[in-house]
Parts: C-alpha cells; structure tokens; sequence
C-alpha cells in the first residue's frame, strides 16, 4: 500500500552537505507525488533559506521551508512533525546520502501486520578521508550513528538502536507518545532525544522493525575522526543515559549518591588509569578508556544536577516536549 511521507530535515548551518542529503531524497525511486521534504532550519545564520529555495524551484517532489528559532534539534523535528499531515514521518540528518531506494524499502515493513510503529535500516559511513585504524576497530558503530546489522529483517518489541538519521514512524504515534525529547541544544546535549521517544512508543506496546536494505549513507569528515570529538560524543552519551536511567526508575536523592559513589566514580577512576596505562604502553585502546572516562564524569554531573535541582528533576519527567 502506497502511504503519504513526509521527510524532516533539521538543519545547522551546513549547507555543504545540506544540498547533497536533499538531492538524494529527491531522487527516490518511491512516487513522487506521495511525499514530501520539510527542511527544519534550526536558525542557521548561513544561506540555508537560499539553498533551499534554489532547490524548490526545480525539485519534482514538494520541498517546504521552515524556520525554527528555539535552538535544538528536537524543537526542529517535532515542529515541522507538526506542520506534516502525511501518514508517515521519515527523520533524517543534513549529512547523509540516501540509496535511491531507501525510502521505498523502509516503508515496506509498515504493511506487516506486527503492530510496527518505528522503522530503522542500515546506515554505512561515507569516509571524507580515510579513517585511522583505531577509529575502525573501537567506534565504527553507533558512537558514529552507524548501523549494519547482518539481518535482513528483523521485527521486535525491543529498542535494538534506531537512530534519528535514519528512522521512520507513524505520524499519529508520534503525537500519542509526546515527540522527540530533548536533544542537542546548543551544542549541548541536555536529554536522551530519540532514544526517549523510542523507549516511550515501545511502553505503549508497538513494535519496531529493522529494514536491512534501506540504506543510507553518514557523511563523516575529518573533524569527528578526532580524540576530541569522541570525548564529546561519549559526554553526551553519559548525559543521555543518565537522562534515560532517572526517567526509568526515578531514583531519590539519596539513592542517586549511591549511584554516584559507588558505581560512576569508581568507573571514572578505572577508566583514568586504564587510559593513562594503555597510552603509555602504545595501545590504542588508551582512545577508548579515555572517551569512558568523559562518559562517567558527565554522568556524575548528569546525576549531580538531579540531586540539586528539582526543577530539573522535573523537567526531565515530562512526557511531551513540544513546549518548555
């Protein structure tokens, strides 16, 4: 069954891949008269709007315009979810390349008849430069948002790793389960975005579904092949999964020092002098050890905030984050 699409684009000043993602989602083998792309500018202080008005003008399928000011990622995606009236929301980012037949392929596991509200595929890198051999051998996985599972198919009521670069739902589950939470806001990553949104579709008792032959393509430059980057991506992993484990269980204060004093710092620690032992040695898994090490110490601030703010605590309950 042919089903309406609109794909949503959140975009931050990178009108260098920007134009490239587009021109790939414009030549998808699925008709052109069943969906749609709204790119979500995130208040890019570049030509953005240019670009893309450039491209509305020859594109055989409807490209929209909208401008978000309220900085994240997350404001950008459950806005212009909001202003789509078509069956299926596609999520993707400004710096990947799809095959021609991705669209179509994703899209084939929501006439199963298994509940499927979320569907994800293979996202494969697309090098600017050759990587180094430590970066292949210890993150060339979701520390990159890259997924090549070796099935085909498969369709679970488990968050197998479905990531907002390459992800497909049900517009009206979407809003029943309140949209993305919070995701990078100002270069700052503040709460667990689409692994929040999964985790609450799956509660609701939908399934999920890996399409292994939709395939796009994650544009990986020089700049996240670095040590530094790294440790900022496995920061905010800390932020993300100390966001997801308070949400999940609701820890009191006082069980929250435990946690702190008796599993993140004797980690931190650990990590540390693995690092430190590893580097001294010539390992490259010193780059590995030292990435947990930032992970653990924003985990500790994570839980550290929660302790002392409640409003915080709040805000991190919700269950809709549209507005705030």
């Amino acid at each position: 069954m042919n089903r309406t699409v609109s794909i949503i684009i959140p975009t931050f000043n990178r009108i260098d891949t920007l134009g490239i993602t587009i021109k790939s989602l414009i030549e998808q083998t699925y008709p052109d008269n069943l969906y749609e792309i709204i790119i979500a500018d995130n208040n890019s202080t570049d030509s953005t709007k240019e670009l893309v008005d450039s491209i509305k003008e020859s594109s055989s399928v409807p490209v929209r315009y909208l401008l978000e000011k309220r900085q994240g990622a997350h404001f950008a995606r459950n806005s212009a979810a909001q202003i789509s009236e078509s069956e299926i929301l596609y999520f993707t980012d400004d710096d990947m390349i799809a095959d021609s037949d991705m669209l179509e392929n994703i899209l084939k596991v929501f006439d199963m008849d298994y509940n499927i509200a979320v569907a994800g595929g293979r996202v494969l890198p697309k090098w600017e430069f050759d990587p180094p051999d430590w970066l292949l051998k210890y993150f060339q996985d979701g520390t990159l948002s890259l997924i090549n599972r070796p099935e085909k198919l498969i369709i679970t009521n488990q968050d197998f790793g479905i990531y907002s670069c390459h992800q497909a739902m049900l517009r009206k589950v979407f809003f029943e389960c309140g949209g993305f939470n919070p995701d990078i806001e100002k270069e700052k990553l503040i709460g667990n975005g689409e692994t929040g949104l999964n985790i609450k579709i799956l509660n609701k008792g939908y399934y999920f579904a890996y399409a292994g032959d939709s395939v796009t393509r994650h544009i990986i430059p020089r700049s996240r092949m670095t040590q530094k980057f790294l440790n900022n991506r496995f920061s905010n992993q800390g932020v993300c999964d100390g966001f997801t484990n308070f949400r999940k269980s609701e820890y009191s204060k006082k069980n929250l020092f435990k946690l702190i004093f008796n599993s993140h710092i004797p980690n931190l620690t650990r990590s540390l002098f693995d690092s430190l032992g590893s580097q001294v040695r010539g390992n490259n898994v010193w780059r590995l050890r030292r990435a947990y090490f930032h992970y653990y110490y924003n985990r500790i601030k994570f839980d550290l905030k929660l302790i002392m703010d409640d409003d915080w605590r709040k805000f991190v309950l919700r269950n809709d984050y549209f507005t705030y």
